[in-house]
């Protein structure tokens, strides 16, 4: 399943930059409802954040479009973060009849969560390889990019096989699948000190 995330993972991203635009429309290539829908919808979210994470540290930004990018970003991580509690839904069904006992082991995090580390990796070796091939730099940097683009391709290598390893555990139940809400507490009114107090 992995080599097949990556792939949409890589096409998400390819997808993006043929825009390069933060306020393009996703134009979802698979099946609503698919793992493969749910993976390029999360990667595209995750995309779209890194510029706007970008943009925000511009210099010369404008306070009020800061502001205004800012509350997109949040809103985004929002997102993110319910898209991979959707991602994890589907892993939980997939794993509800395997049997498991008080001796099988936890993870640290769900396939969802580890697949959302995979999909900021991706992004970063797509960065990585914009800057190995500028033209407008010297060698120095190129040969500083390509060293850290060899580690991030490392470590796509060894984060595929942890989470096939992890998926592989839970599937004949040598690890329990359980999962927790990340129950974010800044963008809810009821929760969020400052924004109950404006009330």
């Amino acid at each position: 399943m992995i080599p097949r995330a990556i792939s949409i993972f890589k096409q998400s991203i390819q997808d993006y930059h043929q825009f390069d635009n933060v306020y393009a429309l996703i134009q979802n290539p698979y099946s609503q409802g698919s793992i493969e829908a749910l993976l390029y919808h999360k990667n595209w979210i995750d995309t779209v954040q890194w510029h706007l994470e970008d943009i925000i540290r511009d210099p010369n930004i404008e306070p009020l479009v800061a502001l205004k990018i800012k509350r997109r970003i949040d809103a985004s991580n929002q997102e993110r973060t319910d898209m991979v509690e959707y991602l994890d839904s589907y892993f939980l069904d997939l794993y509800k009849d395997v049997k498991t006992n008080e001796d099988t082991s936890l993870n640290t995090e769900t396939p969802a969560w580890a697949l959302d580390r995979l999909s900021i990796l991706e992004l970063k070796i797509y960065h990585m390889e914009q800057e190995v091939l500028r033209t407008d730099v010297d060698t120095t940097h190129i040969q500083k990019c390509r060293e850290k683009l060899n580690t991030l391709l490392q470590q796509e290598i060894d984060l595929s096989v942890a989470i096939e390893q992890l998926l592989n555990d839970i599937a004949v139940g040598r690890k329990q699948m359980k999962m927790y809400k990340q129950m974010k507490m800044y963008n809810d009114p009821n929760l969020n000190p400052v924004l109950y107090a404006s009330r």
